[in-house]
């Protein structure tokens, strides 16, 4: 599962001076419950089933027949989940008879079945079991990661949204499946399946595996078979319906495929075509080919997360479909990482998976190691340090996150695991843990685990005892710390120069609470330009380490990898920084340079980084310096426009040139609406759309006229730019539009929009519209408060309530304020 990118990176960022000040919880919450891995009474051996839909009623009918044994004491009982079915037949099935069996539904969630019978420990036998799945009937619940539960969507199923897709697809994870067939649906389960669906003859199917038959079922119908033989976990079992363009693609000898709507066919080699890549790069880096028979990928509308890692049989959500002006913007982070997550699952989770939810870093912690390891190959060490270092910036911007155990025993809702400590977190722990060990022997532990638990279930512990068979080291304190521990190091760093000695000090303290972290780093001592690196290993909460040198440093560079998962405070002057920016050689080096020198911009050595930076050879930290001036400086601002100025009219990266218009919105210069104005021609609607909002700052009459004309794009960033357009001089007129548009923007857009929206809010007179934004801004608080929603939007709506401060309704606007945020505060 790739998690639905809830916040944005710019709603993130801005949490990061309140992340530092939060308390640091360091244990786990006492009064949650331990969730066991489930005991296996009954194993799955076969699922087999034969469904049909009634798209009115929004049902699926369905017959299954599941082959079990029992595992390890024999049984006369069978239980399974079914959540809110229409149970018509179970029976015991020999050979050609099927034997009524006694079973028991009260709950409607568990068909407890009497098998008649004791069954001997390892002796298959049959169930058959006739139903009715009312998904939508369901009262059920998803998280912030996995947005809705109830297993089967139907998309417009009765065609009234014109222009909408009419779609059926799943989604298992976690326990999703069993609204849609019975099953054992745990993850420590493993079964084969074969899936026969019976659609209108005029839409294509996909599923688990490969299609072993097509065949006609009657006016307008026909039944697509689709067979898995190698066992995969219920939650891995996928059905997709609809009209549907498959683009075929293969790797060696195996069929790859990708599913789009029609009208994003034509660009379904930009989209996926570096899938076949990628399955070579996996198989080879990891020492185990791609295990399945084939690989598809599929678009779905309306999708409840980022995508799912079914069996062969990848489900993403929309954001993926793109058409060629919408392709010129797309960036790797946001978009493309999450096919190669989803690609690596294909190992880590569905050949090899989690034994419960508990050990969920087995799956997703691998995933998300795998976007910056492919970012490496494919596009460089720069692009994979920038997508590894915004992980752990996730992390540590939410302090929800510090007091949870990356493997996690006690947890309210197995749905909580889906967090930045299961993602980002474990993500950066694996590639501390590769960094440590070394590449070869980190692969050949991967190696390692997956031969050993091929087809099965593994955990943390599997993980360590594979690396440390492997390396030969004894790992018991990387993991009990990483992976059975809370929270990350905060630590200052000192230095001191001994000329007399010739010796450079270097003072590291670990000041959180709780116990002190073992952590084996690189410092890199740069004399007469040329670093030495010494390795070391701090054990204690304060440590002094000496190094010799012939001169004093220009540069000590703690922590030279910059994988470290920290909070650090480093007590380096200005000077330093500049040094480090022009000398030492990774992304993150210059990054911190840079955020060094945002603080210090009446210096005019920062400000001359700053500029510097504007240039740098990385499109990333060329966007960074950008965001880190303060326009407001007027030394800064004259230094700067001229290069933003050129940004704006040539960067080859979109992004930045976006990044340039919006920051010469802020200086508000008259002669900048020539540029602008060019912009709004761009090709790229990032681009564009940022023109529109410099526009806005410059000649407002002539953005308004552009924004009512793009009133009916569909493309989020214009969408975006129009509002903001309207947030700063419209008002009730255009409220509607703009609460219209925020209600059908997916979800991720949603959260795109959140700026506008607030600042349209301050505009608004009428009651009752500015009641409605302030119940879409705290539903969405609520509704992805774990994930450290809340704080954020919180700040949001007071900055509402402090600008609100004119107008016939202030008293009340502001009692609608406080309202939302005491609610926000209380939910759970």
């Amino acid at each position: 599962m790739k998690k639905t990118l809830i916040l944005s990176v710019s709603l993130l960022a801005a949490t990061a001076s309140w992340a530092q000040q939060a308390p640091r919880l360091t244990a786990a919450e006492p009064e949650l419950p331990y969730r066991a891995t489930d005991t296996k009474i009954n194993a799955l051996v076969h699922t087999k089933l034969d469904v049909g839909f009634d798209y009115a009623k929004r049902h699926l009918n369905g017959k299954a027949w599941l082959t079990l044994k029992p595992y390890a004491y024999a049984t006369d009982s069978l239980r399974l989940d079914a959540k809110g079915f229409d149970i018509k037949t179970v029976a015991l099935v020999e050979g050609t008879t099927q034997t009524p069996l006694k079973y028991d539904y009260a709950d409607q969630n568990n068909l407890r079945i009497n098998l008649g019978r004791t069954m001997p420990v390892g002796t298959p036998y049959t169930v058959y079991i006739e139903y009715t799945a009312k998904p939508d009937e369901l009262k059920v619940k998803g998280s912030a990661a996995i947005t809705d539960a109830k297993g089967l969507y139907f998309i417009n199923p009765d065609s009234a949204v014109k222009g909408k897709p009419v779609q059926i697809w799943t989604q298992g994870e976690t326990e999703g499946s069993s609204c849609w067939f019975p099953t054992i649906d745990r993850p420590n389960q493993k079964t084969t399946s074969e899936i026969s669906m019976t659609v209108p003859a005029k839409y294509v199917t996909l599923s688990n595996g490969r299609m072993t038959g097509s065949t006609p079922a009657g006016a307008g119908l026909r039944t697509d078979t689709w067979k898995m033989e190698l066992p995969h976990a219920p939650y891995l079992f996928m059905m997709a319906v609809g009209d549907f363009k498959v683009y075929e693609d293969k790797w060696r000898d195996k069929p790859v495929t990708y599913y789009l709507e029609p009208k994003y066919a034509p660009f379904a080699k930009q989209i996926f075509g570096d899938t076949p890549e990628m399955m070579e790069f996996f198989s080879k880096r990891l020492g185990v080919d791609f295990p399945w028979n084939k690989y598809a990928q599929i678009v779905a509308r309306d999708y409840v997360s980022g995508a799912m890692e079914n069996t062969t049989a990848t489900l993403h959500g929309e954001f993926l479909q793109m058409n060629a002006r919408e392709l010129l913007d797309r960036e790797y982070a946001n978009n493309q990482s999450v096919i190669a997550h989803e690609l690596f699952h294909q190992w880590f989770g569905d050949y090899v998976t989690a034994e419960s939810w508990s050990n969920l870093t087995v799956n997703e912690s691998m995933a998300d190691m795998s976007e910056a390891l492919w970012a490496e190959h494919k596009y460089g060490k720069e692009a994979a340090d920038a997508h590894r270092a915004q992980y752990i910036r996730n992390y540590l911007n939410n302090p929800n996150n510090y007091s949870k155990n990356l493997v996690r025993f006690h947890y309210g809702d197995k749905e909580e695991m889906f967090d930045g400590v299961t993602y980002q977190k474990g993500g950066a722990i694996q590639d501390m843990l590769r960094t440590y060990l070394g590449d070869e022997v980190y692969f050949t532990g991967l190696n390692q685990y997956l031969k050993q638990n091929a087809l099965g279930n593994g955990e943390a512990h599997q993980l360590r005892l594979a690396m440390e068979a492997a390396s030969g080291r004894d790992l018991n304190w990387f993991f009990n710390q990483w992976y059975y521990g809370a929270g990350h190091p905060e630590v200052t760093i000192d230095y001191s120069w001994d000329a007399a000695k010739k010796v450079q000090s270097v003072t590291l303290k670990q000041t959180q609470e709780g116990p002190v972290f073992q952590l084996p780093l690189a410092v890199d001592v740069y004399v007469n330009g040329k670093p030495e690196r010494h390795m070391v290993m701090m054990r204690q909460a304060t440590e002094t380490f000496q190094f010799a040198a012939s001169a004093k440093p220009e540069l000590v560079n703690v922590d030279a990898t910059k994988l470290m998962v920290w909070l650090k405070k480093d007590n380096k002057p200005l000077a330093d920084y500049v040094y480090q920016y022009s000398h030492a050689p990774l992304f993150l080096d210059r990054r911190e340079a840079i955020m060094a020198a945002k603080d210090k911009q009446d210096d005019a050595a920062a400000r001359t980084l700053l500029v510097k930076a504007l240039s740098d050879k990385f499109y990333n930290l060329r966007s960074v310096a950008i965001e880190a001036l303060n326009l407001e400086n007027k030394a800064t601002a004259k230094a700067a426009a001229p290069v933003l100025r050129k940004l704006a009219a040539a960067d080859p990266q979109n992004s930045v040139r976006a990044n340039a218009l919006e920051a010469l919105a802020k200086l508000k210069d008259k002669k900048d609406e020539k540029l602008f104005t060019q912009q709004l021609k761009n090709e790229s609607y990032q681009v564009s759309g940022a023109a529109l909002s410099g526009l806005a700052a410059v000649a407002p009459a002539k953005a308004l006229t552009q924004a009512k004309s793009l009133e009916t794009t569909e493309n989020q960033n214009i969408l975006a730019a129009v509002i903001g357009v309207y947030a700063a001089q419209g008002g009730d007129a255009q409220w509607n539009f703009v609460r219209d548009k925020f209600d059908a923007a997916p979800l991720q857009a949603r959260f795109g929009l959140l700026e506008g929206l607030s600042n349209m809010l301050v505009r608004l007179d009428d009651p009752a519209n500015f009641s409605q934004g302030v119940e879409r801004v705290r539903d969405l608080a609520i509704q992805f408060k774990p994930q450290g929603a809340a704080e954020p939007l919180i700040g949001l709506l007071q900055s509402v309530k402090q600008r609100k401060t004119t107008g016939p309704n202030v008293p009340q606007a502001q009692q609608a304020i406080d309202k939302a945020v005491e609610e926000i505060q209380q939910a759970k």
